[in-house]
């Protein structure tokens, strides 16, 4: 996983669509030197047999990406939704095993915000009904009276793409927008015209009742048995977001009572919805999950998802990312290096650890060009080598989410300050009672090399087998471990050396040829001036 995020060679990657999407997206792949094999009828069985095959998925929302299929897929390192919802893929199983999951969020915002309009617009003029109606070879002018929408009152739960866009049209309508939104920033809402208000707020005021937030653990039946009723009573619910922000059976009682006036859903909590409690319902319209599907939506999902796994197979770019920081192309170039210097700093430091105490902080510091670039992917490397020495299953995708949950306070300095090197990362670890630090640069802007370690200034290049030694300043130190290692047919590649001075205090950095074994690592430690020894390898 780090040789991907860090754009490195790979044979000819491998992609499975395993739902309708546009031809243009097959060439699209194709055209980037990406094998590519269109199956969108994939029985579950075949599913499973074909998808260790394959290094990225790109789906719709007919595939079932679950734990089992992520446990199966032995190859995948990306899966990108074509469109907005997550719902069919077990987003924490993808993270655990470090998958990226990336979506579409823009795509389809558009068609997902004309589709909620036009829903408004049948709910006021009574049109599926009256259509009906007509068909039937019947004349009913009266009986389908409608409601004006202007100068009402429609209350947006949501206000970013899809709703932001939701609220231009509304506005264009001479409608009043009031929106609850706790992301939404005043000066953003300013910009749009609308009133921020409290969902207690909205509920009571709005005329129309409009969903356009996500579907997490603090939106799930964000309308339900407790609230509906203190809604405006005769008001509207319209959702074409995600099923269950709106609970179903609340929703049945609402309207059986005539609280709510009607609704207008294109999302379920079970879809497909071939049964529904709300089907019983009177003065309420129904979709199929409809909001996305337009030509122009679907064709351009499908193109900025076939180039976005592309983007991230071969060159490491990361966009719309759901479990990950985002990296874009320029980014991915630069980054290249310092992800590989940030993960060998975190492996060095999770192998010189305090055996006995827990970690309880960690402090990263950049200075020069270190402090001005994207420096969440460098958090997921520091984390994913410093971790890997303490916990299983712990990458890059999920390394800095590891961190926090293990109860890691994370501080970042971005310095301006000179400094001796172009570039500068520093990382500290501290315990109960320690702590560890490292700096570390980029020679050329690509080779990763030590600085200081402990605030003692050494030079030294990350060799695969590497002896870290702690010890006095005291004469004969290198005879006698240089000996013990001759003596044990240990060849020296390189040895740095480093003191604080006027201490005592002394480092050393050894790059050996040979495997150094446990009861050699006893022998050194055993050495005269010699304080402590770690044998480390990357």
């Amino acid at each position: 996983m780090v040789k991907l995020w860090l754009g490195e060679n790979f044979s000819k990657m491998k992609v499975l669509i395993s739902d309708t999407l546009s031809k243009n997206a097959v060439s699209i792949f194709q055209d980037r030197g990406i094998e590519v094999d269109y199956f969108p009828n994939l029985t579950k069985e075949e599913f499973k047999r074909v998808i260790p095959n394959y290094d990225g998925l790109a789906i719709r929302s007919n595939t079932n990406v679950d734990k089992e299929i992520i446990h199966l897929a032995k190859k995948l390192k990306i899966i990108g939704r074509a469109g907005i919802g997550i719902d069919n893929i077990d987003l924490e199983a993808a993270t655990s095993k470090g998958i990226i999951v990336m979506n579409t969020p823009h795509g389809n915002s558009i068609t997902t915000a004309e589709h909620t309009i036009a829903m408004i617009m049948s709910l006021a003029r009574r049109i599926p009904e009256a259509n009906l109606s007509t068909k039937q070879g019947k004349w009913e002018k009266s009986k389908f009276t409608g409601t004006e929408i202007f100068g009402k009152c429609l209350g947006l739960i949501g206000c970013g793409n899809i709703g932001s866009i939701v609220a231009d049209r509304a506005k264009g309508l001479k409608m009043k927008v009031c929106v609850y939104d706790p992301f939404l920033t005043n000066s953003k809402s300013n910009e749009l015209g609308v009133e921020k208000v409290s969902l207690e707020q909205l509920l009571k005021a709005s005329d129309i009742i409009s969903l356009h937030t996500p579907m997490t653990e603090t939106t799930k039946y964000i309308i339900n048995n407790q609230n509906i009723f203190s809604i405006k009573k005769g008001a509207w619910i319209i959702n074409c977001a995600r099923g269950g922000l709106v609970e179903e059976k609340a929703l049945f009682e609402a309207l059986k009572t005539n609280h709510i006036g009607a609704a207008a859903i294109d999302v379920f909590e079970k879809e497909p919805a071939f049964s529904n409690i709300l089907f019983e319902s009177q003065n309420i319209i129904f979709t199929p999950h409809l909001g996305a599907s337009t030509l122009e939506a679907q064709e351009k999902v499908a193109i900025q998802i076939s180039d976005q796994i592309s983007d991230f197979l071969l060159n490491g770019s990361v966009i719309n990312s759901l479990n990950t920081p985002s990296v874009n192309k320029e980014e991915a170039v630069i980054l290249k290096p310092f992800l590989k210097l940030s993960e060998l700093l975190g492996s060095f430091l999770g192998q010189v650890k305090v055996r006995s105490q827990n970690i309880k902080s960690v402090k990263i510091e950049f200075d020069g060009i270190a402090s001005n670039i994207n420096n969440k992917p460098i958090l997921s490397a520091i984390f994913y080598g410093l971790l890997r020495n303490y916990f299983d299953n712990v990458n890059l995708v999920n390394s800095t989410s590891v961190a926090k949950q293990k109860g890691l306070e994370i501080s970042t300095i971005n310095h301006e300050r000179k400094v001796d090197y172009q570039n500068l990362v520093t990382v500290t670890v501290n315990y109960e009672n320690y702590s560890r630090e490292i700096s570390g640069t980029l020679i050329g802007n690509k080779i990763p090399r030590i600085t200081a370690v402990q605030g003692i200034p050494i030079e030294a290049n990350f060799s695969s087998k590497t002896l870290y030694v702690r010890n006095f300043d005291k004469p004969g130190f290198i005879g006698s471990i240089g000996t013990l290692l001759a003596n044990n047919k240990i060849n020296i590649g390189s040895f740095h050396l480093g003191r604080r001075d006027d201490s005592g205090e002394a480092i050393a950095i050894i790059s050996v040829d040979q495997h150094i074994d446990n009861n050699l690592l006893k022998l050194i430690q055993d050495l005269e001036h010699v304080v402590r020894v770690d044998y480390i390898t990357f």
